[in-house]
């Protein structure tokens, strides 16, 4: 039997889209042995939602490793969640990720990491959530003849993360939907200069731009339709006391740095009060940045 911990992962932080991602000390739980046939209990997080049968994700990513390794017999599965599902928190990523590896302990470590984390990237469709989930910190990732490259950034201790979670699903693929397939040349360029003002920041521990820095053209400005108050809570972060703030992932989450547990809890109740505004119940977590990826317990 083995259990692996996973911790939850915010995309893209502003302009980082699809490429920047951050572990955060939030964390889902996976046990998984050996059985006769396929056994699945899940609970927490999409305990009355998350199927119990084989199109179950954390099976199907596990499945994948099965295969390569020639394994047909049965297994079980007992997931423990607390990522919320269709947040922006990377529940989907986590899945994946706990189920590859996982399986791939069970089976005595017959594929390597960076086999995984190409599996993994292949099933979710892009590496910002996998890679964070897998290695822990602050990754940025690209994406190059079929190989996956990546730089991990050990977090400035002095950050802490505040997320608004809006009770309300909101799935990754409707929220890309929305972005539209062209873009124009300035906003490109506009990214481009915030990502790389962005990393700048965090390596320096210069957190002064930091607000200018997670600035997005490319998908934020189409994803506030669909996450009511989005855009009243960036504009006034500082004012609430966050260094910066963005959309979670593909949202509907709201997270920003912070630098201390008052300056979290401030801005924390500031958001959830924009989102009530709006008629969106909505409540907060203060979170670490989880430096050390998914772990064997």
């Amino acid at each position: 039997m083995v259990r692996v911990k996973i911790p939850a992962t915010i995309a893209n932080l502003g302009p980082g889209f699809d490429c920047i991602g951050m572990a955060v000390t939030l964390y889902n739980f996976i046990e998984m042995d050996f059985s006769d046939t396929l056994s699945i209990e899940v609970s927490g997080e999409g305990s009355k939602s998350i199927s119990r049968k084989e199109d179950n994700l954390v099976f199907k990513a596990a499945k994948i490793i099965f295969e390569k390794a020639g394994y047909k017999g049965g297994v079980s599965i007992k997931m423990t969640n607390n990522i919320p599902l269709a947040r922006g928190l990377g529940s989907s990523a986590a899945a994946i990720v706990g189920g590859m590896v996982a399986a791939n302990m069970l089976l005595g470590k017959p594929l390597k990491e960076e086999e995984i984390l190409k599996l993994a990237v292949e099933m979710e469709g892009h590496p910002d959530n996998v890679v964070a989930a897998l290695v822990g910190g602050i990754t940025i990732s690209a994406v190059y003849d079929d190989k996956i490259f990546f730089k991990k950034l050990l977090p400035p201790d002095e950050l802490k993360v505040v997320v608004t979670i809006p009770e309300f699903e909101l799935q990754t693929e409707k929220a890309r939907e929305i972005i539209p397939k062209m873009i124009h040349l300035k906003d490109a360029t506009s990214n481009i200069s915030r990502v790389a003002l962005l990393v700048a920041s965090l390596v320096s521990k210069d957190f002064s731009m930091l607000q200018i820095a997670t600035q997005d053209f490319i998908h934020q400005p189409y994803r506030k339709k669909l996450v009511s108050g989005m855009e009243e809570i960036i504009e006034n972060a500082q004012s609430a006391g966050m260094l910066c703030c963005f959309l979670s992932g593909a949202g509907p989450s709201v997270a920003g740095f912070v630098k201390s547990e008052e300056g979290a809890k401030k801005a924390a109740e500031f958001m959830v009060k924009v989102f009530e505004s709006k008629g969106i119940k909505a409540n907060y977590k203060i979170l670490g940045i989880c430096c050390e990826g998914i772990t064997a317990l």
